[in-house]
Parts: C-alpha cells; sequence; structure tokens
C-alpha cells in the first residue's frame, strides 16, 4: 500500500509539474465554477482554480509526500498501526490538496479545518502524556485561525459571494476587516508571534509526519493563502506584520542556537523561514516568498528524513549532546544532511541561495528603516550559526554515546532522498530563470551586494564563539538572559502554563469552599440529615408510644377531612 500510495502521488506531481510550468511560461489560468445552489442572490458555488501557483505547489506537495510516504514504510515498518497512520497521512496530503485549488472561503475551510484535525490525529499518534499535550496545544492554536476564517466567510456574506478573488480589488470597510482577519488566520497557521508555540511543541509526531508538516503543508498553508490574498494587502499598511514576522524570524533563530533537540532545531528553523517568508510577502513581493516557499520545503524535507535516520540509527534519542560521529557511520544521510543545512543556510549555488539572495537584494532596494536591515542580516546569520552547531554536534565530534551499535543506512530510505538533494541542489535556479522571465537590473553599492555572503560569515563567527569557548551550557545554566533567548522568550509557558495556572487555582478554591464546604453540606448533606431525624423520629412514635401514633394518626384524619 506504501508503495502504490507513494507511485500514483509521484505520477500525479510529474503531470501537475508539466502543467504548472506550461500555465507558467504561457501566462494562462483556468478557473471552474459549479453553482450548486442559489437563494436570496446568495449563491452556493464549487470553485476551483489552477494557475501556476496552484498546480507548482500542488506537485511540490505531492512529489514530497510521496518521498516521504516511500520512506514512512521503512521508518513505520514495525509500528504496529502502520496502516492507521498511512490512511492518515493521505487524509493530510488531500485536504491541503484542496486548499491550494480553492479560491471559495467555504472550501478553504474544509481543507484548513482538515489540515488541522487530521495534525492532532498524527500528533498524538504515539498516544502518551507528551504527545496530547502538544496534540492539544497544536488543535486549540490552529481553531483561532479557524474561527476567523469562519468570520470571514459570514463577513463575505456582504458582497454576495465567498469566491474571494472577485473581491480583491474593493479598498472598503468591508475588506478591512477581512483583512485582518485572513492575517490572524495565516499568523496561527503559520506560527507567527504570539501563536509560535505550538511549531515545536508539534515535534511530537512522527519525524515522516514532521518532515511533510513543515515542509509543504500544515506550516506554509498561512503563508500560501496570504500569497492569495497578496493583492489585497498592498492597499493597506503592513508596517507592524513586517515588524512581527521581522521578530518571529530573529526569536526562532535565536532559540534554535540554544536548543539540544535534534527535531526542535530544525522546527525553530522552519518558524525562522516562515518568517522571511511573511516579512518579504508583507513588504510587497509575494512571487519571491513564493519561490522560497517552494524551493525551501525541498530542502527541509530532506533535512528532516536525514534527521529521522540519525533518531533512528541512534536508539531513538534526540539530544544531540549524545550523538557524534555520525559521518564515519551514516555517509550518504551525512552527506544529504550536509546538502540540505548549506542550501537552508543560502550557500551559493545551492537552491536556498537564489531566493534568499534576491529577497535580501529586493529588501535593500525598499525605504525600510536600519532597524529592519539589522535584524534581518542577523536573522540570516543565526540560521548559517545553527546549522553549523548542528553539524559540529553531530557530524565533527561530540559524546559518541552510540558508536557501538550496528549501524546501517536502509536502502529505501536512501531512495526516497535522490530526488529531495536533487531538487534541494537545482530547483532554485530553474525557477528563478522559469519565473522571473524579463530580467531587471538590481543596482547597489559593492558592500550591498556583499551583504548575504558577509551575513554567512557572520554566522560562522558567531558558531565559532559557541563551539570553541563551549559557551552553550554556560549560557543556559547561569545567564537568565541567555535563558530566556534560548526559551522562545518564554512562549511556550505563556499558550500553556500562564493561561491555566489562574484557572486552577480559582477553581481549587471554589471546588474547597462550595463543592466540599458550604455547598456541600446546603445541598447534599442538609437533606440527608433531615431525612435521618424525619425517620429517628417515626422510629421512636412506632417503637414507643402505640397511644401516641394512634393520637397522631386521628389528628391527621380530622385534619384532612376539615
Amino acid at each position: 500500500m506504501y508503495f502504490m500510495f507513494s507511485f500514483f502521488l509521484f505520477l500525479f506531481g510529474i503531470l501537475n509539474l508539466f502543467f504548472g510550468l506550461y500555465f507558467m511560461l504561457n501566462n494562462y489560468s483556468l478557473y471552474i465554477d459549479w453553482e450548486i445552489v442559489s437563494f436570496n442572490s446568495t449563491s452556493f458555488f464549487l470553485s476551483l482554480i489552477f494557475d501556476y501557483l496552484s498546480l507548482m505547489f500542488m506537485s511540490c506537495v505531492l512529489f514530497i509526500s510521496s518521498m516521504v510516504l516511500l520512506y514512512s514504510y521503512s521508518y513505520m515498518f514495525n509500528d504496529m498501526n502502520n496502516y492507521r497512520f498511512l490512511i492518515l497521512v493521505y487524509l493530510f496530503i488531500m485536504s491541503m490538496l484542496f486548499m491550494i485549488i480553492s479560491p471559495n472561503m467555504v472550501s478553504i475551510l474544509l481543507g484548513w479545518d482538515g489540515l488541522g484535525l487530521v495534525s492532532y490525529c498524527l500528533v498524538i499518534y504515539f498516544q502518551n502524556s507528551k504527545s496530547y499535550n502538544a496534540g492539544m496545544l497544536t488543535i486549540i492554536t490552529n481553531r483561532i485561525g479557524d474561527v476567523a476564517i469562519l468570520i470571514c466567510i459570514s463577513w463575505l456574506m456582504n458582497f454576495g459571494s465567498w469566491n474571494f478573488v472577485f473581491y480583491m480589488n474593493y479598498n472598503n470597510l468591508y475588506n478591512s476587516y477581512i483583512f485582518i482577519f485572513v492575517i490572524i488566520a495565516a499568523f496561527t497557521k503559520s506560527a507567527q508571534i504570539p501563536f509560535s508555540s505550538w511549531l515545536p511543541a508539534a515535534m511530537a509526531a512522527p519525524t515522516p509526519v514532521s518532515s511533510l508538516v513543515h515542509s509543504s503543508t500544515l506550516v506554509t498553508a498561512g503563508v500560501y493563502l496570504l500569497i492569495r490574498y497578496s493583492n489585497m494587502l498592498f492597499m493597506f499598511d503592513c508596517s507592524l506584520f513586517i515588524f512581527i514576522s521581522f521578530m518571529t524570524m530573529f526569536m526562532s533563530g535565536l532559540g534554535a542556537n540554544f536548543e539540544f533537540d535534534l527535531k526542535k532545531i530544525i522546527a525553530l528553523s522552519t518558524l525562522s523561514q516562515l518568517g522571511l517568508m511573511m516579512s518579504i510577502l508583507f513588504i510587497g513581493f509575494p512571487k519571491l516568498a513564493f519561490l522560497h516557499l517552494l524551493g525551501h520545503a525541498f530542502f527541509k524535507a530532506l533535512l528532516f528524513l536525514c534527521s529521522g535516520l540519525i533518531i533512528h540509527a541512534m536508539g531513538d534519542t534526540q539530544d544531540i549532546r549524545e550523538m557524534g560521529y555520525v559521518s564515519l557511520m551514516l555517509p550518504y544521510t551525512t552527506s544529504s544532511f550536509m546538502i540540505s543545512s548549506f542550501s537552508l543556510s543560502g550557500m551559493p549555488f545551492l537552491s536556498g541561495f537564489y531566493s534568499k539572495d534576491l529577497i535580501l537584494e529586493m529588501l535593500f532596494m525598499c525605504n525600510n528603516n536600519m532597524f529592519i536591515y539589522l535584524i534581518f542580516m542577523f536573522s540570516v546569520s543565526l540560521t548559517m550559526s545553527y546549522s553549523l552547531r548542528l553539524v559540529s554536534y553531530l557530524m565533527l565530534g561530540g559524546c559518541g554515546n552510540y558508536v557501538f551499535h550496528n549501524y546501517y543506512e536502509d536502502k529505501i530510505m536512501n531512495l526516497s532522498m535522490i530526488l529531495l538533494i536533487f531538487f534541494s541542489l537545482t530547483f532554485g535556479c530553474l525557477m528563478i530563470w522559469l519565473m522571473f522571465q524579463v530580467p531587471f537590473i538590481f543596482v547597489s553599492s559593492f558592500l550591498v551586494k556583499l551583504m548575504p555572503i558577509i551575513s554567512l560569515f557572520l554566522g560562522l563567527f558567531i558558531w565559532g564563539i559557541f563551539y570553541f569557548y563551549n559557551m552553550n551550557m554556560y549560557f543556559m545554566m547561569m545567564n537568565p538572559i541567555f535563558f530566556f533567548l534560548g526559551s522562545m522568550w518564554f512562549m511556550p509557558k505563556f499558550s500553556t502554563y500562564f493561561i491555566y495556572s489562574g484557572f486552577m487555582k480559582l477553581s481549587k478554591s471554589y471546588m474547597i469552599s462550595l463543592d466540599s464546604g458550604w455547598g456541600e453540606f446546603i445541598f447534599s448533606k442538609s437533606h440527608f440529615l433531615f431525612i435521618i431525624f424525619l425517620s429517628k423520629l417515626n422510629y421512636f412514635i412506632e417503637m414507643n408510644n402505640i397511644k401516641l401514633m394512634m393520637i397522631t394518626f386521628i389528628f391527621l384524619f380530622l385534619f384532612i377531612l376539615i
């Protein structure tokens, strides 16, 4: 079943890729609208949109999901519920595809909510307390975005249809509300501040699911929705949202430099790249955000698949401090890991470099203040820093607790990485030639042109400080400022403990004072004691004085007659 699903998804991915390239090169789009019912000037439509955005993104999702399913065959081979896992992943993919081709808010909600519900089932797949807590945090945070989409659906009744593509160019009060709620929905799904805490928590899911979620499905849904709404975004002031996206990028880059869980580091890396996409989208370049979205999907999926194989080989541990010498034991996986890490960092002539370099150059062309430039360049440097930190802990040395294990690289797992390696190397340059057919000239000073390379060397310098002086543990344990920087600015605690701890104390006091106190006495014990008193009185009358009983009976009989 795994092989069959993987093969069909791969075939459909090739088909969508060819159609997407054809639609892109001919500037062609197809809009299918089927009216189901109409009443009171409001029509219910089933709408589908096929243009290069939806077709290229669908081909990306299908390629990655086919490789992930092939990988999952070996990864979940010994799991008792691997058939259930396959069905859940397939539902997850179908929900994402349905969301991609929908220009209608109602059908978008079906795919959007399908992603949220199936992701909950996948996060709690291993069925322990940590998974349940992570699943609840994930689904409740995503429900905020679902409510925002529902409000958009009800608000679009003012226009007469839910096909939002028809109403992009109206700059009125109605559209300003839709603008706000769509951004809230996108921020919850793409885990921007203040909704960031669910993304590292969702790492409780199996690694193939993490690969799918963090590359092309769940977290990218918010970015894709805003790319669809980009014509409307240009009409409003987005400076606050640019600031939030930059802060998300900065915060997650810092957190990844102090984290020791392998999957959480890669999750924070995803969060950093999502902040990058959101910021350049709000600045006004949706095509660039889409280009980085597609390129990032391939090398991030590859990074997760490599980390899953390393975790598998290391006795299911995720702590990078216990790893080491992986390059000697898993050479193919190590080379794949290095390609994806350097592509993520923006190393020249790999896939990630083309989109990142163009994003930085476009940022320098915009009329922004110095703070935005500094934060942006420092965040790009942090990407290089945590990538090199991972490589140093895993490959260059380390504790080496697992060097006596019997290692092997699974052939099916390695096969699933080949396509992702190819796209991580070549996808950026191919897409930049095809998407931007008309050449444009970027005129800048020599220093500005060198800034992306300078940021990489700055990241190398930051990594060198941490690696050679071994300051990570010292900062984490001794310095509260660095503890704050490495804990996502206490956002997980704000999302969980700080919200429910006060209510738990309040409910406990209510339970002691009312449920177990006066409420227990008045509503439960008082009736019980009164009935006991009546029964004792009746027992005294029956046992001790027959005359008194007869008098009482006559008295009651006369009272009834009167």
